[in-house]
């Protein structure tokens, strides 16, 4: 599977909001917070100055959001494809679905420091649903799922600081539960649009696909 393996600062700067693909970084050393690199990456950006279209206004909001999810365009299409086919909102389903993936789960849970470290935790086999391994990234989890990790990962020193650091950054999302201590948890219903963690307006992205 194809990815991203640059650097994860310069997507930042182009979407112009902070993506935290970083973990812990990007609270206490996040560039566009010190103000350093505040511009687009790119050797001829200030010639770039036009003004933005509505297009281009749909397709940054897109990008920004794959970009989160740490998709390729093809696997965002096909979310976008389910979200059109399900009952309510189609822009609401696109975000739900993206933040119910299990990778994205176990990072908003605290367990991991970023969507990265999240994803290969997940990869390696180090996080159970109900009891089972599941390598899966995107698996769906479904409320009443029990989510915890492998013993082997409970003491690991990553894990260890993610959970410090999300316990200091405040209270969970009330669709999710968890035990710290033992490096588990549990999703206790669907995330309505407020809680869920994707910073965009979803509807510019449906606007882009509708056309």
């Amino acid at each position: 599977m194809s990815r991203y393996t640059g650097p994860v600062c310069r997507l930042c700067r182009r979407e112009t909001a902070k993506l935290f693909l970083k973990g812990n970084k990007c609270y206490t050393a996040c560039i566009l917070d010190k103000g350093i690199r505040k511009s687009a990456p790119g050797m001829h950006v200030r010639s770039r100055r036009a003004k933005t279209s509505e297009y281009a206004k749909r397709l940054r909001e897109k990008q920004k959001t794959k970009r989160i999810a740490g998709l390729t365009e093809q696997q965002f299409r096909h979310y976008f494809r389910k979200a059109q086919i399900m009952p309510g909102l189609t822009g609401e389903n696109l975000l739900r679905l993206l933040e119910t993936r299990l990778d994205h789960v176990v990072r908003r849970m605290g367990f991991a420091l970023s969507e990265p470290h999240a994803r290969q935790m997940v990869f390696h086999g180090h996080v159970q649903v109900n009891d089972q391994r599941v390598d899966i990234p995107s698996y769906a989890v479904q409320p009443g799922d029990r989510i915890g990790l492998s013993e082997a990962m409970r003491q690991n020193g990553a894990v260890q600081q993610a959970i410090q650091a999300t316990q200091k950054r405040g209270p969970l999302p009330t669709w999710l539960e968890t035990n710290p201590s033992h490096a588990s948890g549990k999703m206790r219903s669907w995330p309505t649009r407020e809680e869920i963690s994707y910073p965009v307006d979803e509807q510019l992205i449906v606007e882009l696909y509708s056309k």
